[in-house]
């Protein structure tokens, strides 16, 4: 113990302990950060803190109190196709408990929870599904973006060049010869990928997405894409390499 003087006043602070203090019984030195943490049972070094869990019926807590909606405008070019398949995407929606709608006057179509809606997250889910289908995606393709584990995202190109003629050529670049690049980038980014007039829809992980975002904002500013395919062949190589794997690809990679 030591006595302290304060405003006159004498007090007895007992037991203070400084950063490197022993605990009473003489054990390790334990510092005054770690002082009163514990070992937590559920947290051991296999345990994948990335991974995403699955989300049941069960443990929904019920209905929504406020009803969340979207929508979003279609090209006029979509409208004959949007009418004969918005069945298919009403019975698919309607699964999930979202609601849908399809304006032909306005040109949009919108989406929204009901009170059968269990999934707080399914209604972004829906939003993406119209997206895509306003970008000219197939029916058949965009009703996966609502699976475990797929997402989406639609690469703006319209703004990287002025010049239309320079924009057209680098779009071609980025579909290749018979569609031989846009196949490569998708078998390499496990994606799938659409160029359709000013943007580049695209669906897969969040990894495979951000890859091809890569691929196809750099083939605007006049990167070939063959660079990043060899990038990422490379890569793909010395990831299955155990030696490699934890080392620095740098000097494997092309400049």
């Amino acid at each position: 113990a030591r006595s302290v003087v304060s405003r006159g006043n004498s007090r007895s602070v007992m037991g203070d302990q400084g950063p490197g203090a022993t605990d009473a019984g003489g054990g390790a030195t334990v510092s005054k950060k770690r002082k009163y943490r514990k070992d937590k049972p559920w947290d051991h070094e296999g345990i994948d803190h990335w991974k995403e869990e699955e989300f049941t019926q069960e443990q929904s807590s019920g209905p929504f109190l406020e009803e969340s909606s979207f929508a979003t405008l279609f090209p006029q070019y979509r409208e004959k196709y949007l009418r004969q398949v918005w069945p298919v995407v009403t019975r698919t929606l309607q699964t999930h408990g979202i609601r849908c709608e399809l304006n032909l006057i306005e040109g949009s179509m919108s989406v929204k929870t009901t009170r059968k809606t269990w999934d707080p997250f399914v209604i972004l889910k829906a939003r993406d599904l119209i997206k895509l289908l306003a970008r000219s995606v197939p029916v058949a393709q965009a009703v996966k973006v609502l699976n475990e584990g797929m997402y989406c995202d639609v690469i703006k190109i319209g703004n990287f060049v002025r010049n239309m003629e320079r924009f057209v050529k680098r779009r071609e670049r980025l579909l290749g010869p018979g569609g031989s690049t846009l196949k490569a980038i998708e078998l390499l980014t496990e994606c799938y990928v659409l160029v359709q007039g000013n943007t580049v829809a695209c669906m897969g992980s969040h990894k495979g997405l951000k890859q091809v975002r890569r691929i196809v904002e750099d083939c605007m500013q006049n990167v070939h894409p063959v660079y990043n395919i060899k990038a990422l062949m490379i890569k793909r190589e010395l990831a299955k390499d155990p030696v490699l794997r934890e080392e620095n690809w740098e000097r494997f990679l092309p400049k």
